[in-house]
């Protein structure tokens, strides 16, 4: 006989607290020696859909399938989202799944929809379970303390809300880690060098940014070293910028100036400041190298942080 198996089902963008909790709820429903498996999507179906209501991403699929990993799951099946798949009917895409997992048991949230038009409820999942043979588990909602002290219910639209108004920190609590972008270091402007403060591009793609200013946070590096980091996302200001750009100063740590195309991770642990206009270059060198300090500060933990 084969391991006793729990699946859910989700997009599980950032993979914050109540998809943790899924995870948690599987293996529980299994124990230690079940199988648990999350399946997902890519790209999230509301691309597919409703292109024009696509959000920027929370994660990319490898940040996923890690997180997913991390908070317990054994296997991770990525679905291609097609329009064939998002349009089957609630039973035909559960039975595809039940022939290829065989699951006892399916663990979902209160708000669970699947199928075509979003027409499966929890309701009709325990219909199809009576009848294919799993049991069916809803938890309740996750929910968690922001500073503030207001308790709220975790989601990935949330997550989205406090990074877009700077609140890191609060999407921090909402994740259960600080908010993380991944991508490839690109050429910039090359400004930085010239003024002593040389910084590393990121192309974010389709990742969410969040709001404009600077954040002390962390580099991690490709062979897992962490370093302080001074982010600042925006236009340049004080240059006249147009476009959006993640640009990090890597604390105490020596960049190959030209070297491109390497990963780096930013991990968004404090918000600075706003993005400013300065009057003049020495001004604006003045203030970075104050951001370089907090940042430095922030990392060695002498920082007591306030709000976000």
């Amino acid at each position: 006989m084969g391991a006793r198996i729990a699946l859910t089902i989700g997009n599980f963008d950032g993979v914050h607290l109540g998809h943790a909790a899924l995870i948690g709820a599987c293996r529980e429903a299994v124990g230690p020696s079940g199988q648990v498996v999350a399946v997902t999507f890519e790209p999230h179906p509301i691309a597919i859909l409703r292109p024009a209501d696509a959000q920027p991403r929370l994660a990319t699929p490898g940040q996923r399938r890690a997180w997913l990993e991390a908070a317990g799951a054994d296997v991770v099946e990525t679905l291609p989202a097609t329009r064939e798949l998002l349009d089957l009917p609630p039973e035909r895409f559960v039975s595809q799944l039940v022939e290829r997992h065989r699951p006892e048991v399916v663990v979902e949230g209160p708000d669970f929809r699947f199928g075509r038009s979003r027409t499966g409820t929890l309701a009709t999942l325990r219909e199809l379970g009576r009848a294919m043979g799993f049991r069916v588990m809803a938890i309740d909602a996750v929910e968690t303390a922001l500073v503030d002290g207001a308790i709220v219910r975790v989601s990935s639209s949330l997550v989205r809300w406090t990074l877009g108004a700077g609140r890191v920190v609060d999407a921090g609590l909402c994740l259960g880690r600080a908010y993380e972008l991944e991508g490839a270091v690109v050429r910039g402007e090359q400004r930085g060098r010239t003024i002593g403060f040389p910084t590393a591009n990121l192309d974010h793609g389709d990742r969410l940014l969040p709001a404009d200013g600077v954040y002390a946070g962390h580099a991690i590096l490709p062979d897992g070293r962490r370093v302080p980091a001074a982010i600042s996302i925006g236009t340049k200001p004080t240059f006249a910028g147009m476009a959006r750009v993640c640009e990090a100063h890597l604390v105490d740590h020596v960049l190959d100036l030209d070297d491109y195309g390497w990963t780096l991770r930013l991990t968004f642990e404090r918000w600075m400041r706003d993005q400013l206009s300065f009057s003049s270059l020495e001004a604006l060198v003045a203030q970075i190298g104050r951001d370089v300090e907090h940042a430095r500060s922030a990392s060695s933990g002498s920082l007591v942080a306030a709000g976000q």
